[in-house]
């Protein structure tokens, strides 16, 4: 249990949470039956964290977030299944996190160094991994897996069962109905994509080289009007050994099972 001078006397906390000596919990928090949480963390007011919810250290969770609730799929029948939550995460007001479903791995996680701002809502069974950025109102349906270094433009919708692979970029207000690869830029209702996220590599030093062999691998794929196989033929035969980065673009289009966006 965590040291009592950290604990604000309105949070009501189950006997059975385990929660790190210096975690914080503020006014009117709730903390939920077989909930851990690791140490720095700090829940702001009114704090929903229900069962079965491992939350890592140095989170830092805003006011009204409801954390570990159950899914909102109809098929859950009040199994036990889990939310994960990674280290060094920024969750803002109202941002809602589902646990899983036994229909699937029974378990939601999200991975380290997120900000997940304001009304974020992350549902059942999704992968999410580290580094990412979600504004405002962004809405991911169930079963969405999400790579490292994404970000998600404010009030986008996921479809459910979609992909966004790591170093993408989703613009602002899109429903993304396909997989986005990794690197490209989408954007649009429904979304299209009309780019690589060239100014992310640059932010991150990424030499042009191998920006250059990434240009010319979304080339390939979306503008010389060849099939998917023979686009990535070429680009394993002409790019790839110029630059091991473009290995993941051509994984995460040839592992896509809804399809790519065009």
């Amino acid at each position: 249990m965590s040291n009592i001078n950290n604990i604000h006397p309105t949070a009501i906390i189950d006997e059975s949470a385990v929660i790190a000596a210096d975690v914080t919990i503020g006014p009117y928090c709730i903390i939920g039956p077989n909930v851990e949480i690791g140490r720095g963390t700090k829940l702001h007011a009114h704090v929903v964290v229900a069962g079965y919810t491992r939350i890592g250290k140095n989170n830092e969770i805003f006011q009204f977030a409801s954390i570990g609730e159950i899914c909102q799929d109809l098929k859950y029948k009040g199994e036990e299944t889990w939310l994960e939550i990674g280290d060094n995460n920024i969750i803002r007001e109202h941002s809602s996190l589902h646990r899983g479903t036994v229909q699937d791995e029974g378990i939601t996680r999200i991975g380290n160094h997120n900000l997940l701002m304001v009304n974020t809502h992350i549902a059942h069974d999704c992968q999410v991994g580290s580094h990412n950025v979600f504004a405002n109102n962004v809405g991911v349906a169930g079963h969405v897996h999400i790579g490292d270094y994404v970000i998600i433009g404010g009030n986008s919708g996921i479809h459910q069962f979609c992909k966004i692979d790591s170093y993408s970029m989703i613009g602002g207000a899109s429903l993304i109905l396909k997989d986005v690869p990794a690197y490209v830029m989408a954007s649009g209702n429904p979304a299209h994509a009309f780019g690589l996220n060239v100014e992310g590599m640059k932010r991150k030093g990424w030499s042009k080289e191998v920006i250059l062999a990434l240009r010319q691998s979304f080339k390939l794929v979306y503008k010389d009007g060849l099939t998917t196989k023979e686009a990535l033929e070429r680009i394993r035969e002409e790019v790839l050994p110029k630059a091991s980065e473009v290995q993941l673009f051509i994984d995460s289009i040839e592992q896509s099972k809804r399809g790519i966006v065009r």
